[in-house]
């Protein structure tokens, strides 16, 4: 069998901060030696590859885009080059590929396909505010987006509220940061007074914000989230 390439799984910063104060070594040079990637918009990859590697020619790098206008029917051809010999690169736009990422498709292509992936170390936001919660980290659940409509919203809050108490389980979700401030007002009036929330907020960056606080503390000191990029955490004891 002919040699494979391999899928490196690259981080990015969650914000405008200097890569190098986030990211290790390591990932400079795994960029400047791959010039085959997909990525979820194509402008940031190459910015973010730029940062990186100012040295790196763009006009050398083979991109292909994955996010929600792919057509599912041309994923197979982005691992091609692991079959030629060449390495790969998945990058998000924040964070580490995979998680809350379209890059997750790729993975699984690979894993079918016997092509080695090897994950770097970079900041995820999940984890990040996970881990200055002071909410449980021995079992907690991700769950991406919540239902827009209100009434939906609500529903779930109370059975994610309810999983949280039996299991003493955290809830982790997200939110499009411009309706960040709905979704704290939700959370406010329809959780219990003392089901403790998170809200992380531009985790990584110099305004970094985090408070952990009952939800009848919360009604007392709200915030302005608006389109600042969040995470939100609750846990019901």
């Amino acid at each position: 069998m002919s040699h494979r390439g391999r899928i490196y799984l690259i981080p990015c910063p969650l914000g405008e901060v200097p890569p190098n104060n986030v990211l290790p070594l390591s990932i400079s040079k795994v960029i400047d030696s791959i010039d085959h990637y997909v990525v979820e918009h194509e402008k940031n990859a190459r910015k973010f590859i730029k940062s990186i590697c100012p040295s790196k020619k763009q006009s050398d790098l083979q991109i292909n885009t994955i996010n929600k206008f792919t057509n599912p029917a041309d994923l197979p051809k982005f691992i091609d080059p692991c079959f030629e010999g060449a390495d790969l690169g998945i990058i998000s736009d924040a964070g580490c590929p995979g998680v809350a990422d379209p890059g997750a498709e790729i993975i699984g292509l690979a894993h079918k396909h016997g092509i080695q992936v090897i994950p770097m170390v970079g900041p995820s936001s999940i984890l990040l505010g996970l881990m200055a919660s002071g909410l449980n980290g021995q079992q907690f659940a991700f769950h991406g987006y919540l239902p827009i409509d209100k009434q939906d919203r609500k529903r779930t809050l109370k059975q994610l509220e309810k999983q949280s108490q039996q299991l003493q389980q955290t809830q982790i979700f997200i939110e499009t940061p411009y309706r960040n401030n709905q979704m704290l007002e939700a959370l406010i009036q329809t959780l219990a007074k003392k089901t403790r929330l998170c809200v992380a907020c531009n985790l990584g960056e110099a305004d970094e914000f985090i408070q952990t606080k009952t939800i009848d503390r919360w009604k007392m000191n709200p915030v302005d989230l608006h389109k600042r990029p969040c995470i939100f955490l609750f846990q019901s004891d």
